[in-house]
């Protein structure tokens, strides 16, 4: 791995794997909702992330689980805001994971260094917000919207279906000025995916690899796991990290995860093994 992500104010090497830790803040995400919904609990665990070794931190006001539905702007504000407002000076980059313009904006003008856009930036005004700013952005990949996303979703060839799809966002954000550097992309597990959709986005990772300045792999809990294990969303800590090191192993920069503490660790093995390779 080689290359820079600039990120507002921040610039991280991509020489390791990133860590991307998972601030919910919302009564309704699959794996941690009502965990972390008051703002004053979401920073101190997002705190805690950092103390176990997170590179970036990622704040949502909006469940994306299947089923969904779509939260006003005035409640996903009054969810993100305090908390991005309360890790202002945490030391690492906070990235705000949310599909509104108007509050992309708000979030990048209260410090945000990165936007997390499920809809890569597709939203009227989406990409002009972000590149009036110095902020990083995510472009992730989802077939449909979270409500619908899981009816029975196909592709004739989902890794070069999802990789033409992210080509062309990439090329609309640097076309509207923003940078390659400040530039991740994400295949979008679970989001309009089957298993086996799934498992051939994590085999064939490395061809997503060259078209942003950085590919970030969210694996952590999903129930593409639960499948292959048999097991509820509260015990898939092996599973998690199992597919974070097979990310990282095909290509991955950065990991999103909910279980920062266990995989550094993995991940320290991993670098200390192939460091020098």
């Amino acid at each position: 791995m080689s290359g820079l992500l600039k990120c507002g104010r921040f610039t991280l090497s991509l020489e390791r794997p990133l860590i991307m830790g998972v601030v919910n803040v919302t009564p309704d995400s699959f794996s941690d909702g009502g965990l972390f919904a008051d703002s004053a609990q979401a920073t101190a665990h997002a705190r805690r992330l950092i103390d176990e070794g997170a590179d970036i931190l990622d704040i949502g006001g909006e469940s994306t689980r299947p089923g969904s539905a779509p939260v006003p702007v005035a409640e996903e504000r009054r969810r993100v805001l305090p908390v991005l407002e309360s890790l202002s000076n945490c030391g690492v980059p906070v990235a705000v994971d949310t599909r509104k313009p108007q509050l992309m904006r708000e979030a990048l003008a209260a410090g945000a260094s990165m936007i997390n856009d499920t809809n890569a930036l597709g939203a009227a005004g989406a990409l002009e917000a972000v590149a009036a700013s110095d902020a990083a952005v995510c472009l992730m990949h989802m077939r449909g919207d979270p409500r619908t996303m899981q009816d029975a979703p196909a592709y004739d060839d989902v890794v070069r279906e999802v990789r033409d799809f992210l080509r062309g966002r990439v090329a609309a954000a640097e076309n509207a000025g923003i940078a390659p550097a400040r530039i991740v992309v994400d295949p979008g597990f679970g989001f309009g995916k089957t298993l086996e959709h799934n498992l051939a986005l994590l085999r064939g990772l490395s061809v997503f690899a060259g078209l942003g300045g950085a590919l970030l792999a969210g694996l952590s809990r999903k129930s593409m796991l639960g499948r292959l294990t048999g097991r509820d969303v509260g015990d898939r800590l092996h599973a998690s990290v199992a597919a974070a090191l097979a990310a990282v192993q095909n290509g991955a920069h950065i990991v999103r995860v909910h279980d920062v503490a266990a995989t550094r660790d993995a991940l320290a093995v991993w670098n200390a093994v192939m460091r020098n390779r």
